[in-house]
């Protein structure tokens, strides 16, 4: 399944994806706003082994952002299990030669529209670091609220830091401006 975005083209990602792909995510600014599970640095192999397992989901909730063709990052949804099981995280990066453009705001916007209409979730939340500024621009102009600062709740790079959580249900799906 594809999504048309106005700055970009939401699609599954291929196997020809995986050199695009690795060029953009190998990048160490991105990978520390990221977890863990994000290698550093970023190989074509990385990306072949992302792409295999996305593709092998049952569910389609992850993305490739395309810009002219070619795969310049990612948007996805963590789906909740059991209790938490109408709502997903969602998680996303952006090569930094097409940072600043609205590309990310674009890319949330449309997975959380296809969250809330196609999977019948209520709530979709994220949960930046503190100091990513960025990235707490992007979910506000995708129309999510933070709810509120989690503090020391992530290691990343040996350093404790503060994530702040965010999120959108679907009562706010009308109120976001496009």
């Amino acid at each position: 399944m594809e999504l048309q975005c106005s700055v970009c083209l939401l699609r599954p990602l291929v196997a020809s994806d995986a050199p695009a792909l690795a060029r953009h995510a190998d990048d160490r600014e991105i990978w520390l706003n990221l977890r863990d599970r994000f290698p550093h640095p970023y190989s074509v192999s990385d990306a072949d082994v992302y792409i295999s397992s996305v593709a092998a989901r049952a569910t389609q909730v992850s993305f490739g952002i395309d810009v002219a063709g070619e795969a310049v990052g990612t948007v996805s949804l963590m789906l909740g299990e059991d209790i938490a099981r109408r709502t997903a995280e969602i998680g996303y990066w952006l090569g930094r030669a097409h940072w600043g453009r609205g590309i990310t705001t674009a890319a949330v916007r449309a997975v959380t529209t296809y969250a809330f209409a196609t999977l019948a979730l209520d709530r979709v939340f994220a949960m930046p670091f503190a100091e990513n500024r960025a990235s707490l621009r992007v979910l506000e102009r995708a129309g999510y609220r933070c709810e509120g600062r989690m503090r020391h709740s992530a290691l990343k790079a040996g350093v404790v830091r503060d994530q702040w959580l965010y999120a959108r249900i679907r009562d706010d799906a009308d109120a976001v401006p496009e």
